[in-house]
This record gives structure tokens, sequence and C-alpha cells, in this order.
């Protein structure tokens, strides 16, 4: 084919929730299409776009940094724009902000075919969850929409079709959700504990203070959007994967892992962290010996639970660096009295900002205690570490069920009320940790299996062409 048949280059605007365990993969995503010579139109709020990993310098000019400035809601802070900068209960009114910017979007996509602009109006918008209106407003312009999913494809096999994404459907109590749903039509374990289950009724299928349950913002943003994307592969997911393509009855294409680079794991820094004393830390360690401990940038514990958590890595006796977050709003001592002068000799506990990659791919890393976070548990599979598993909210719990059943996890045994005990913590490192050779131990298959999943985890060649299969659809069906 000339160059001069072929087709232009698609532009495409990405608006993800203004949470950065959304903005970063769908940055990565926005890099892979950037990559492949398409324009990209990034939405987010001016304070959220400084916040973001720097662009490398060959795609600065494909890809397009859109501010769209939230407005005022009473009870949010004027320089709150993403979840990490709220209390859990201040985060419903950061979507009653993000509901406010339909005409300031419908702005940008009129704007965005002016022949002032050197970009043309966008072939494809991809939207998160947190926009049900967004569908309606490209529909103005006969601009199709994408909805891409954070969530595993066991999370949205879990959640159901579409009659089920409401919180009419026909489960409508915690109960319910704690046995596999029947329209999974072969063996499952997901489910969630009765706690957790009890979470996600009350934060995603209940209306909150932004007026709209999470559930019917799913829902309605999926029943209007062309196509589905989960961040997945069919190496880890095929099944489900498969089942969501009958339970929708549209085409739903995976767009692999979006595995961040180093410079990218980060929503704050971007610079050389070679000579990061945590690093150096780590370098003076035995290798696979120490444990990191890390929920993300939301995910917190109550004070009983760090507690516990910290007296079970005490009781583990394993070196460990644990990333740390306090309590939003509390002002007092976090740890138990004398831990860190009891564990100084092979523990670090940091309150600020870690490497969090960078610090998986140390050799001195021998396993993860993660919140199950998708984001988390993908960073760490890269590198083949097995996984315990403390799940606190939204999708952990399915998340942690998939894990478990894959083997390359151990969860922390938990009560009926969600809490756990120093005991159970300590007994879940020692489990995935300690490798006493012996091919029938538990322990030893979980290892066996990260390591196994590390494979396809780090492949980047077979992730790539998840994006490039993505991206033929989009050509495709550019003039849906």
């Amino acid at each position: 084919m000339n160059t001069a048949d072929q087709p232009p280059p698609l532009h495409i605007a990405v608006f993800p929730w203004l949470a950065f365990g959304h903005m970063i993969p769908l940055l990565e995503l926005s890099k892979s299409l950037a990559k492949r010579g398409h324009q990209i139109s990034y939405i987010s709020t001016p304070r959220n776009i400084t916040r973001l990993p720097k662009l490398p310098p060959n795609l600065s000019s494909l890809i397009h940094l859109i501010p769209l400035t939230l407005p005022k809601v009473p009870g949010l802070p004027d320089n709150a724009e993403a979840t990490s900068d709220l209390p859990p209960e201040k985060v419903q009114l950061l979507k009653l902000a993000l509901d406010g910017l339909q005409q300031p979007f419908a702005n940008f996509l009129k704007e965005s075919s002016s022949s002032k602009l050197k970009r043309k109006q966008p072939d494809w918008i991809i939207l998160d969850f947190a926009t049900p209106w967004a569908p309606s407003v490209a529909s103005q312009f006969s601009i199709p929409c994408v909805v891409f999913s954070i969530f595993t494809a066991s999370m949205l096999a879990f959640f159901g079709p579409e009659n089920e994404l409401t919180p009419d459907g026909s489960r409508t109590t915690p109960e319910h959700f704690t046995v596999p749903p029947n329209w999974i039509p072969f063996p499952s374990n997901l489910a969630y504990s009765l706690h957790g289950a009890t979470l996600l009724v009350n934060n995603v299928y209940r209306v909150n203070a932004s007026g709209v349950p999470d559930i019917c913002r799913v829902g309605s943003t999926l029943r209007a959007c062309k196509l589905v994307a989960p961040r997945s592969c069919m190496e880890l997911e095929s099944e489900y994967l498969n089942l969501l393509q009958n339970l929708y009855n549209k085409p739903v294409i995976p767009v692999g892992l979006l595995q961040p680079s180093s410079s990218s794991s980060s929503n704050t820094k971007t610079s050389d962290v070679k000579n990061d004393p945590i690093l150096q830390w780590l370098d003076k360690q035995e290798p696979k010996s120490v444990v990191y401990i890390a929920f993300g940038s939301e995910a917190t514990l109550s004070i009983e639970l760090l507690h516990e958590l910290a007296l079970g890595l005490e009781m583990s006796e394993f070196h460990f660096l644990w990333a740390l977050r306090k309590p939003v709003d509390f002002e007092g001592e976090v740890l138990p009295e004398g831990f860190e002068e009891r564990t100084k000799e092979r523990g670090v506990v940091t309150l600020g900002w870690v490497p969090q990659l960078d610090v998986l791919g140390h050799v001195s890393v021998g396993g993860f205690l993660t919140h199950s976070g998708w984001s988390s548990v993908i960073e760490a599979l890269q590198f083949g570490h097995p996984l315990v598993l403390l799940p606190i909210f939204a999708d952990q719990d399915i998340n942690a069920r998939m894990v478990e059943h894959r083997e390359f996890g151990v969860e922390v045994k938990r009560k009926e009320d969600g809490s756990f005990d120093r005991e159970a913590v300590a007994s879940a490192l020692r489990l995935v940790m300690v490798d006493d050779d012996d091919d029938d131990d538990d322990g030893m298959k979980v290892r066996v299996k990260a390591k196994e999943l590390s494979v396809v985890f780090a492949d980047k060649e077979r992730q790539e062409q998840y994006v490039d299969d993505f991206l033929q659809h989009l050509k495709d069906h550019r003039d849906v």
C-alpha cells in the first residue's frame, strides 16, 4: 500500500477516573498507542496533570494533556483533584465534581475539530467507569466510545450481565455476594467474604453523596460503549474473558497488562532513584530475604489492624520493607510501642514515597504482602514474587480469590468481621517465604507458580500484541 493510500492516524481521547490507580494504566495505554503513531488527547484536571509522570520526549508531540477544571462542590477541598487527596468518606464528592465536567468535555470535543488545531475530532473515546454521561455527549459528535476496565475480567464477570449492573438486580443483600454467581457456568471460587460483601453493597450498590450508585455508573457506561477493554490477558483469564463476550453481547478485547515502566510507577516522582536510601538498604540484604509490604495509594487499615500487622511481621522474624500510609486524619503514633526499636536490625518502615517497581525488581525481595490491588499484583508478578494477600475493599476480595485459584498467592486468614491477628500474618508469611525444598509443600507450589506466571507477566512482546489487536479493532471500526 502506498503511503498516500494508508488511512490517517487515529485521534483517541482518553478520560480516566480521578484516581492514580486508574490514571497511570490509562497513561501507559496512551503511550503504547502513541508509539504506534496515533494522536492521544489525555483528559484530566490541572493538578493531576502536573503530578503525572513526565512523558518521553519522543511522545510529547503525540500525547496532548487536556486540563479540565473541576467545578466547586460543597465539602470538597479546593485542591482535591484525585482520590489520594481525600479521606474515603469524601471520594464521592469528587465524582459529583466530575459530573460537572459535562459541558467542558463537550467544549473540548467541539474545539478539537476546529481548523485552528492540528488535531482532528477524536475517532474514539476511551472512558473509565465514572463518567456515564460521556457517551451521550460523544454521540452528539458521532464519536464511539470504549469502556476501559481497570478491573480484571474476573471482577467484571462477578458483577454480571448488564441487567445486574444496578441496585435492583437479583443480588440485594451482602449474603448474595458470598457465593459465585449463577451466570458463571464453570467451577469458580469468585465470592466475597461476608465482611467484604457488606462493604461492597454499601459502597457500590447504594446511593452515595454523588447521587449515583457506583454500580449504576459501571452499568450505564458499559451499556453505552461499543467495546469493552479489560486490563487483562487470555493467558490469565481466558474463561472469564470469553464469558464476558456472552454476558455483554459486544466485543471484549483485552489490552494486556499494561505494565508500568520504572519511571511511571509513581504519580509523584520521576527522578533517578539509584541513590535512594531504601534501595541502598536493600543492596545490603541477602537475596530473596526481604518481605515488601505496601497497600497502594488509598487502602489503609485501622490502627488496631496496623498493630496486628506490625506484630505479625515481628513474629515472622523476616527482614522487611514496609511502605506505610497512616490512616487518614490520624495524628498519633501509628506503630506499636517499641516496634521500630525491636526490629531496627532487620526492618525499615517508611512513611514517604517508595520506588515500588525498583523495589519489587530488587534481588533481595522474595515476597510481597499486598492489598491485592490489580496494579500491585501485575507489578509483583513481573518479577515472579509470590504474594501474601490482605484485601481491604472494592475489587480486592475477588482479585485475592483469583490469585489463590491460580496458586501464586496465599491470603491472610481473617475472622468473620474482617479482622485478623498477628499469628495469621506470621503464618502466611512463613508459608510464602520459607523454602524447605519439599515439593509437596504448599509454599513451594506458590513460589513455583509465581515464577511460571512471571513469564507471561514479563513478556513485553506478548503484551504489546494485545495493544496491536485492540488498535486494529479501533482502526477497523473507526466509522462506527
